[in-house]
């Protein structure tokens, strides 16, 4: 579906896993997942570096339980898939297939490259994990600045946040060298190392992410203000004009 400009895919769960599957075990080329928030669609309206990356990713999923709304007012339905989810079921993969993964994780956040490396070796000790911390504006004004390409890596999961993460893993398309999966995953990590506990389980079936989070950091109040009633006010009025 069509939403303030971008498409939504709206595969089901299982499907995903199979599409992705078979890019890592099957198919040659590079592929490119976006997680798609209301957030990102807000921006992408006025950014329009960042909505060209959108639009050219092989997949963009609904991450953020404001899609799924707007979806249930357009009279369909989305399955939420957040992207701590896709990057462990991706992690999975490249455990059992013996692949190797490149963190581009952003300079100066919350978790280090070395501390993100550390807690996913715990968990997969034989995996085969580089990367470094990056400054995302280094990282746009050249996107192997860190010599990515020329490495051996088979994933590249960045962290940089919109607009530069989906902006940064677009830049591989051209010249991706081994990778074949690129994916954006915001504060994914930041669960991964423990430094932001991710909401219950039950809450997040119930879709209440968003107030896990608010409640334990206030501060998100205004991003939640938009990532809600002003993104719903935009889908309702962007349907009004195509019905006009």
């Amino acid at each position: 579906m069509h939403l303030l400009g971008i498409d939504i895919d709206t595969l089901k769960r299982t499907e995903l896993l199979g599409r992705v599957e078979r890019w890592l075990s099957e198919e040659s080329g590079f592929h490119r997942i976006a997680t798609v928030n209301p957030e990102f669609l807000l921006l992408a309206r006025e950014d329009a570096l960042f909505r060209q990356s959108l639009a050219a990713a092989d997949l963009r999923i609904a991450d953020g339980f404001g899609i799924v709304l707007a979806f249930r007012f357009r009279g369909a339905r989305v399955e939420r898939f957040p992207g701590a989810d896709i990057m462990e079921a991706l992690l999975e993969m490249a455990n059992t297939q013996h692949l190797s993964v490149f963190l581009a994780v952003r300079e100066g956040g919350l978790s280090t490259y070395e501390e993100v490396r550390s807690a996913m070796l715990k968990k997969y000790p034989d995996m085969a994990i580089g990367g470094a911390d990056i400054d995302p504006r280094r990282a746009s004004i050249d996107g192997n600045a860190y010599g990515i390409r020329d490495t051996k890596y088979d994933i590249l999961i960045s962290n940089f946040g919109a607009p530069e993460q989906e902006i940064f893993l677009e830049s591989f398309r051209a010249q991706p060298g081994g990778i074949r999966i690129a994916l954006g995953v915001g504060g994914a990590l930041d669960y991964l190392t423990g430094r932001i506990a991710r909401a219950p389980r039950a809450w997040q079936r119930l879709g209440l992410e968003w107030l896990w989070r608010l409640i334990r950091q206030p501060q998100r109040l205004g991003r939640i203000w938009n990532a809600t009633v002003v993104f719903l006010w935009r889908v309702i009025r962007e349907k009004e004009k195509t019905t006009a």
